[in-house]
This record gives C-alpha cells, sequence and structure tokens, in this order.
C-alpha cells in the first residue's frame, strides 16, 4: 500500500468498500466517499432522495452496506456494490407497487440495479423509498 492509499477502506468484491458497522450519518458518509469511481456520485444521489424524502431517517453501516430504516419499523433499505452496479435492497420489496425489477431468492426481497450509464428514474425510486419505509423492516 502506498502513501496515498493509507487509510482509506479496503475494496471488497465489485468495489464495495470495506466501513466498520456504525450508526449515523458519519459511517454511511464515509461509505459514500469510498465508494469507487463514478459509484460514489450514485451513493450520494441515492442518499440524497433518501434523506429528502424520509428527513427523519436513521442510518448505519452493517455487513459492509448502508442501512436506512425508521425507528420503530426497522430497516427498509440497503446498497451496496458490484462490478457494473450499484445495488439497492429493498427488504419488503414485494409490497411495493410497482414492483422494483429485480427479484430475488429471498420472498419479500425486490433488487434495483443502478448502472453507470442506465437509466436511473429518481421520482419512482422516491416512491419506494416512501413505500418502503411506511413497512415494517429489518430488526435495528
Amino acid at each position: 500500500m502506498n502513501e496515498a492509499d493509507a487509510g482509506k477502506p479496503r475494496l471488497l468484491a465489485g468495489g464495495n468498500p470495506q466501513i466498520s458497522k456504525g450508526s449515523g450519518d458519519g459511517p454511511v458518509r464515509t461509505y459514500i466517499e469510498a465508494m469507487p469511481g463514478w459509484k460514489s456520485a450514485v451513493g450520494r444521489r441515492i442518499d440524497t432522495l433518501i434523506t429528502e424524502a424520509i428527513p427523519d431517517v436513521k442510518k448505519a453501516v452493517k455487513w459492509n452496506s448502508p442501512l436506512y430504516g425508521i425507528a420503530d419499523r426497522g430497516w427498509f433499505l440497503g446498497f451496496h456494490c458490484l462490478t457494473k452496479s450499484v445495488k439497492v435492497a429493498f427488504f419488503r420489496g414485494s409490497a411495493l407497487c410497482p414492483l422494483p425489477p429485480g427479484p430475488s431468492k429471498q420472498k419479500d426481497v425486490r433488487y434495483l440495479d443502478i448502472p453507470e450509464d442506465g437509466p436511473f428514474d429518481a421520482a419512482q425510486f422516491t416512491e419506494w423509498v416512501k413505500q418502503a419505509s411506511l413497512l415494517p423492516g429489518e430488526k435495528m
């Protein structure tokens, strides 16, 4: 490791940053800033849209992924880096309308893959976030 890389988080498979788990905005911002290349801008956009839609959203980094939730309902969304996309997981996505496009082996989970040059419908994403925040989520 050279001096320029000292203190930077290690990148795991697909470029996913290895960040110590922690609660609050700080660890999520650290994760987003460590996302490689164009993925960092996608992470900032996702974070901004979620925070604007749900001002009292709770944030944390667990399992090397930012998580978003509501205190009395649990985590409703998380995301992580893959080689060619940023993958958003809606933990109760099967209850969203319309369904997010990415299926899962888990009955309730649905995914949204955001590639570098692909379309991103911010209005639809925001609607999914609002819907997901009202559903019971994963234990915090």
